[in-house]
């Protein structure tokens, strides 16, 4: 099967990405790829064929399942990081913000990165202390002087937000989010550092950071920088040395650090995960040399969201139709519909990120088709619904081997436990919010959040009065 080759034209009929194109987007992207084209037909990575029909027969599709398990399993891997001087691992939530979720990384010592006023409120309604809460946010909350009153440990992410703690709760502590002026992500789209991002202040605006510190009695307690979804050890070392330099800048006053997430989780099968040893062993080596030179032993923190959750959910759909475009020239392709689709799992549509895909018999009777290329679509009348596009390229139609299907079969989307029931276009052509089910350490499903109502889309529009539509 020739399988690697992405079709000539886009998916919306335009032409494929020129060269030109295609070296200008990786002038502004790191090396790291959104997820590597699949070669052959793949299982589900923990979700048997008896769970998953059970799961669409109790609940069902399209639904999300999350695996307790494998949760737990990660969460113990990052807080077995090797920090040299006391570490704080903080879910960043926007990745998976399940009640469900939270209430099992709070019960196993893991803390929360919030990246909103919402977000806070809850994080704290899944039983989170305020101390136990870091934000960091692009749009502080208009609260913002009670929350850091409870003690949410706030980082300052532009000179406006240090001004408006300032005058909503002087004399307090804080942290202060730089922008080393570096970045590693997968897409243009998941580089958060660099002069090409938004995200923090400025490394080069220290002496306007220190002045308004000073003017309004805050003490920088923590510095904070976050580069990206990325792996490369050499990178972080370079991060981790550029940070402990804004801590020297600072002063004395800074007791911790925190290098942000970004740990490459391989969703796609061969691909390769960010190994936490192989990470932490010179960010050990930085913090330990720093500690020499000033006496200060720095904590550390690091704000893993990816890394815990990406591979430990799933998303299960139903295969409900089929169309084909080929041709006895060999031109076209055969579609998969689903009954899920940017809905729910946005990435490929949004990076061209890639997604493991397995097509699970509908009734344990029924046989596994032979296996040959498909484009597997969305439910949605857009035409970039695509879950099989080509890597990096949101636009490229890229034939995925599977299982050939039948109507009624389930499809089980791994990798999505991270940005997809957290980060999708909800609601688009009015489909309702997938349930959401957490596998127990029973080995039980278990629902933990309900399928949304139509009578809950629509709730909260209102009718024009008369008045408004009359001629």
């Amino acid at each position: 099967l020739a399988l690697a080759a992405p079709l000539a034209a886009g998916f919306r009929g335009g032409a494929a990405p020129s060269r030109a194109s295609a070296s200008r987007r990786a002038a502004t992207c790191a090396a790291v790829s959104p997820g590597v084209a699949a070669t052959e037909a793949s299982a589900p990575r923990f979700l048997s064929a008896e769970t998953a029909r059970r799961v669409r027969d109790d609940f069902g599709t399209p639904c999300f399942v999350y695996d307790a398990k494998l949760l737990t399993e990660q969460a113990k891997q990052a807080l077995a990081f090797d920090a040299a001087y006391g570490l704080t691992v903080r879910f960043a939530m926007k990745a998976c913000p399940n009640r469900a979720v939270l209430e099992l990384f709070r019960k196993l010592g893991v803390c929360i990165d919030a990246s909103s006023g919402h977000e806070v409120s809850r994080a704290m309604t899944a039983g989170f202390k305020p101390q136990q809460i870091s934000l960091s946010s692009q749009e502080m909350p208009n609260n913002i002087g009670e929350l850091v009153k409870m003690g949410v440990e706030v980082n300052c992410c532009s000179l406006a937000q240090i001004e408006k703690i300032g005058s909503a709760a002087p004399g307090s502590k804080v942290g202060v989010r730089i922008n080393p002026g570096i970045g590693s992500g997968g897409t243009g789209k998941t580089n958060v550092g660099g002069p090409e991002s938004s995200f923090g202040i400025w490394h080069e605006q220290m002496p306007q950071v220190k002045e308004l510190l000073a003017k309004h009695q805050l003490t920088a307690t923590r510095v904070h920088t976050h580069i990206g979804s990325g792996s490369d050890p050499a990178v972080w070392q370079r991060v981790a040395s550029l940070t402990l330099d804004l801590a020297r800048q600072l002063g004395p006053t800074v007791t911790s650090v925190n290098l942000g997430g970004g740990y490459k989780v391989g969703r796609m099968p061969g691909e390769v995960s960010t190994d936490l040893a192989t990470v932490g062993a010179p960010v050990r080596a930085a913090f330990e040399a720093f500690a020499k030179e000033t006496g200060r032993e720095l904590a550390l923190e690091i704000e893993p969201g990816t890394f815990l959750v990406a591979n430990a959910g799933c998303l299960l759909s139903s295969v409900q139709d089929f169309t084909s475009t080929k041709t006895a020239g060999g031109l076209g392709h055969e579609f998969v519909k689903l009954d899920a689709g940017m809905t729910e799992v946005l990435r490929p549509s949004l990076y061209g990120a890639q997604h493991p895909i397995s097509i699970v018999p509908g009734h344990p009777d029924h046989a596994s088709g032979a296996v040959r290329g498909f484009i597997v679509t969305g439910h949605c009348c857009e035409s970039g619904d695509l879950f099989t596009c080509g890597p990096g390229e949101p636009e490229v139609l890229l034939e995925r081997p599977l299982h050939a299907p039948q109507i009624g079969d389930l499809c089980v989307i791994d990798g999505s436990g991270a940005y997809c029931a957290g980060m999708a276009t909800k609601n688009y052509n009015s489909f309702p919010e997938a349930a959401e089910v957490m596998l127990g350490l029973d080995g039980m499903p278990h629902l933990v959040r309900k399928r949304q109502t139509l009578e809950q889309v629509l709730q909260n529009e209102l009718p024009l009065p008369a008045a408004a539509v009359a001629h």
